[in-house]
């Protein structure tokens, strides 16, 4: 019997590829620089959280989650002094949509694209999901590329939304999560320094993790913290599954198809493994049940 959560799970791998062009991309890192913010977390924050308004560094810590106030605070809200959230959001869309159409140069198949997800966005229940229904609310854009990029924006916040939803239920979400990755497969130097945690932070996280037995003295992941981190991922999936319950197994594959050239076309700009724990792109026409696909959860 297929896993349909976990074929849902797998078009992530698919479709969060062209939504995370806005972070990795020279375009968007570009366009934020021309109006003022050339540091990277600031145009980070401030692109991601504009579909909010001028929301400051706490909600969005808290949204977010795993990122350090601090760094979220050196960011916001002091942006919006900058560049207001309307302009933000015209700065990534237009960044994103520039680093797509170098990447994807068939427009026909983008605009395939673009109106596919456009539908299944306009599926998802936002209730409790402030990121998933800000974006949601956006106007759909006429450009293929734009329309596509937005689409994948509030399929991966429905999806992101949840996901913190999963890990708060399991008293893991915050610091405590990226802690545990990196105690599993994920490289904690890296990580720490990424989402803005000091080392008395990242150790104190440590030590609450290993007084709750979910990481040993060695510093590595135990049966329970692995535990811990399915039941989050399976609470994951099983909430990301609305936008795409009018959609049978056949339907999801069809889109998967579609969506592979797209992701691997895209696929150099990051690495696997990779900041946002993505793994590498589902194919659907040899792994048609999703099998070869990692279920290690995402950040």
């Amino acid at each position: 019997m297929t896993d349909r959560q976990h074929l849902i799970r797998s078009l992530w791998t698919l479709y969060e590829p062209i939504h995370a062009v806005a972070y990795f991309s020279t375009e968007v890192r570009d366009a934020f620089a021309a109006v003022g913010l050339p540091r990277y977390w600031d145009g980070y924050f401030a692109g991601r959280a504009a579909p909010l308004g001028a929301i400051g560094a706490a909600p969005v810590a808290a949204i977010f989650s795993g990122f350090a106030p601090s760094i979220v605070g050196r960011a916001l809200p002091t942006a919006w002094s900058t560049v207001t959230p309307d302009a933000a959001l015209q700065v990534r869309s237009l960044g994103a949509a520039a680093s797509l159409r170098g990447l994807l140069p068939d427009a026909g198949v983008v605009a395939r694209a673009a109106d596919v997800l456009t539908d299944i966005a306009a599926h998802a229940e936002t209730v409790g999901r402030p990121l998933a229904a800000a974006n949601k609310e956006l106007a759909v854009e006429s450009d293929p590329y734009r329309r596509l990029w937005q689409a994948t924006a509030t399929l991966r916040e429905h999806r992101g939304d949840g996901h913190v939803i999963a890990l708060v239920a399991g008293d893991i979400a915050g610091l405590s999560t990226i802690v545990l990755r990196s105690s599993l497969d994920l490289d904690g130097a890296a990580m720490q320094r990424s989402r803005g945690w000091s080392d008395d932070e990242w150790q104190t996280g440590r030590q609450d993790l290993t007084v709750r037995g979910l990481i040993g003295d060695d510093l590595r992941i135990t049966v329970a913290g692995s535990a811990a981190l399915a039941t989050a991922e399976q609470l994951t999936n099983a909430l990301a599954v609305g936008p795409w319950a009018h959609l049978d197994d056949g339907g999801l594959r069809e889109i998967g198809i579609l969506l592979r050239p797209l992701a691997i076309a895209i696929g150099g700009l990051f690495p696997y493994p990779n900041p946002i724990g993505m793994p590498e792109p589902w194919d659907p026409q040899f792994d048609p049940d999703a099998l070869q696909i990692a279920r290690a959860p995402g950040l």
